[in-house]
């Protein structure tokens, strides 16, 4: 066996030489003075015994001092003392006796680093939110969210080498930056993506699990449907703002119709028949990407003439004050809110809560209101064979609606419509 004493005074000569240390290990010196650790194996194809020379990498003599984390660093570039390269014999030697050349596995596992190395966090994300079919605003919100919260944490680590301390550090920094609502949706959204990367076999588990309760639950809850003063007040304060004409208008169409905030700022002119009273938002704008068509009563269909002879020649009824080839958002409905001191108690999406519960409450078919709120049917056999609209019937109802709004936004909260009798 060899000693490091031979290793390190070996002398180069004319032509290359070895130095034996035994069961294959062997140590070659080059003319050139470079000293190489080699192992002869044989593996055996079929009945034939073929003798290979698997290089395990260059002689060197561990610097005084040496970290451990140096030493790793000088073996990954394949640099071993006496004592190494007789370890990574002992690893050779148990690939050759299940039959692996350990010269292809090392080949295999570099690829598979590679690999691993290329599948980030940010790359597995990137395609788990293009595989989403939600409207573009949402997955942009999503992934604003994941630049400033997830990315800066583990967006270059290899997906699979993420474990539950990395995702409790990006959880625990939200939650003291941007509080809880937006930890939990990093959560979530974490999860999902760690969702794909098992199903595509880039990682094996999801280290969000082991991790998911270290938050206390978020408070935030749901506004409460407002009873018939509130809607009343809040009608009225609206109109009373004094601020953008199409603000005001965005909101009135939300109330009228009960869609949702984001299905009112973006209508287009080319969705409404004002003859016909009726709007329909195509699909891709709808929340289950099935169009949906909207009855629209006398008030609204009044209203929106009026404003056709202001934003008629824009593509959005409501454009961006800034550019006018884009619509508003919905967060100017918020910041209206908050002017008026109704941020706190009421949010835009309580109106279909609010609009749900009181024609609820008047005896109207749930059939009718469920459609009219675009939700699905969560029976599968309802779901499958209904496939009525109730056009006619939600316009009648959605007429009650609007003149019992215009009742209570008078100030007249006592008035109880005629109940009508479910379908």
């Amino acid at each position: 066996m060899l000693t490091d004493t031979q290793c390190r005074t070996a002398k180069p000569k004319d032509k290359p030489y070895k130095l034996s240390d035994g069961k294959g290990l062997y140590l070659e010196i080059k003319p050139n003075g470079v000293k190489a650790w080699r192992y002869r194996f044989e593996l055996r194809e079929g009945d034939v015994a073929k003798e290979s020379i698997f290089a395990i990498g260059d002689y060197a003599v561990a610097p005084s001092g040496e970290t451990p984390e140096e030493g790793q660093a000088r073996r990954g570039g394949r640099r071993f003392t006496l004592a190494e390269a007789r370890d990574e014999r002992i690893k050779a030697r148990a690939l050759v006796k299940q039959g692996i050349n350990p010269a292809h596995n090392r080949q295999l596992e570099r690829i598979k680093r590679e690999q691993e190395s290329a599948t980030t966090f940010e790359a597995v994300a990137n395609e788990w939110l293009a595989l989403k079919d939600w409207e573009e605003i949402t997955k942009k919100r999503r992934l604003d969210m994941l630049t400033r919260v997830v990315f800066p944490k583990i967006g270059s680590l290899p997906v699979k080498s993420i474990t539950p301390a990395h995702i409790l550090d990006v959880l625990n920094t939200s939650a003291k930056k941007n509080g809880l609502t937006v930890a939990a949706e990093a959560k979530r959204t974490m999860s999902g993506v760690f969702e794909l990367a098992v199903s595509t076999l880039r990682a094996e588990s999801d280290p969000v699990y082991p991790v998911r309760k270290a938050l206390p639950a978020n408070k935030t809850q749901h506004k409460r449907p407002l009873d018939s003063a509130e809607i009343g007040q809040l009608l009225r304060d609206v109109e009373g703002h004094g601020g953008r004409h199409e603000t005001i208008t965005a909101f009135r169409l939300m109330w009228l119709t009960l869609c949702r905030p984001s299905e009112a700022v973006e209508a287009r002119w080319d969705e409404f028949d004002l003859d016909a009273a009726v709007w329909r938002i195509p699909a891709e704008r709808m929340k289950k990407r099935k169009e949906h068509a909207m009855p629209l009563p006398s008030q609204a269909v009044e209203m929106l003439r009026a404003l056709h002879g202001l934003t008629g020649r824009h593509v959005h009824l409501f454009p961006h004050r800034d550019d006018r080839t884009k619509p508003m958002v919905s967060a100017s409905f918020r910041q209206m809110l908050n002017v008026l001191g109704w941020g706190k108690k009421y949010s835009p999406h309580a109106t279909r809560t609010t609009g749900s519960t009181r024609l609820n409450e008047w005896g109207f078919s749930s059939d009718w209101i469920e459609r009219q709120l675009a939700h699905a049917e969560p029976n599968a056999v309802r779901r499958t064979y209904n496939h009525a609209e109730y056009l006619g019937d939600r316009a009648k109802m959605m007429q009650q609606w609007a003149d019992m709004l215009d009742t209570w936004k008078k100030g007249d909260d006592n008035v109880t419509p005629i109940k009508r009798a479910a379908a």
